[in-house]
């Protein structure tokens, strides 16, 4: 039985398949997919290109709907909302962390952060950057408040998407390939602080093609064609930390 199992589920989906008309051909790009994820669980989705996981990796994300079966998210059935509630949704319950970052270019840390709390009525102009600047002071970066994306590193630029994906408390970090422009070091860096979200209770499910990242999560979901592979529980999680300390020290240039 899963240390998980008695939580309650924050991703369900639903014998999902995702159809996509091109010409006269149908391509299925997700046959039948089910899974739950519970709160707090860190979850890699892995495969290979073609196998599905961008897809679904759409699906999770509230950026598209299956074409038949259903997704729910935090107790929220997603496949026949409009478009305007599924952002609203995913606003409210996602934080994303993207490979390429995307921050605004010429705005600093604490303004990309606020981003997500724009939308947000509840929060007014002090409370937005004082919550931004709690996530920037949680990631690390409490000296690099007022810097902008070309006076940061990419493991700088990184922690500052974290940050903004951790704002607004949502019920899911959604991460895609989130190491995948950073080097080994900065790579370790990242997956770091990723398990220490973990252990401080965060959902996190990370989206990649690398499978040495299933090592350092709790549960791995791998695709294939469209389909479900393999699930299984990781129990034997590595720590980050520890492959961080066993590299060799940075050499200077």
């Amino acid at each position: 039985m899963s240390a998980y199992e008695n939580r309650k589920i924050v991703i369900e989906l639903q014998n999902v398949r995702r159809d996509f008309v091109m010409g006269d051909e149908t391509v299925h790009a997700l046959r039948g997919i089910s899974f739950k994820i519970h709160e707090g669980e860190f979850v890699t989705i892995m495969g290979t290109s073609g196998s599905g996981k961008s897809t679904l990796l759409n699906q999770l994300g509230c950026l598209d709907t299956p074409t038949s079966g259903e997704y729910i998210l935090d107790g929220t059935p997603v496949r026949k909302m409009r478009r305007s509630q599924r952002a609203r949704l995913r606003n409210s319950k996602i934080g994303f962390v993207f490979q390429n970052y995307n921050l605004l270019p010429n705005t600093t840390a604490v303004e990309n952060v606020e981003l997500p709390l724009m939308y947000n009525k509840r929060y007014n102009a002090q409370q937005r950057r004082e919550a931004a600047i709690a996530a920037l002071k949680s990631v690390g970066l409490q000296d690099r408040l007022y810097h902008k994306s070309n006076q940061m590193s990419g493991g700088q630029m990184q922690r500052v998407a974290i940050a903004r994906a951790l704002v607004n408390d949502p019920a899911v970090i959604l991460a895609d390939e989130a190491t995948g422009n950073l080097d080994t070091r900065t790579s370790f860096e990242m997956l770091v602080l990723f398990q220490r979200l973990h252990r401080e209770g965060r959902t996190i499910i990370f989206v990649t093609h690398n499978p040495d990242i299933a090592q350092y999560s709790s549960r791995n979901i791998t695709l294939r064609d469209g389909k479900i592979r393999d699930d299984r529980e990781n129990t034997n999680i590595l720590s980050a930390a520890e492959a961080l300390a066993a590299l060799p020290a940075p050499q200077d240039d």
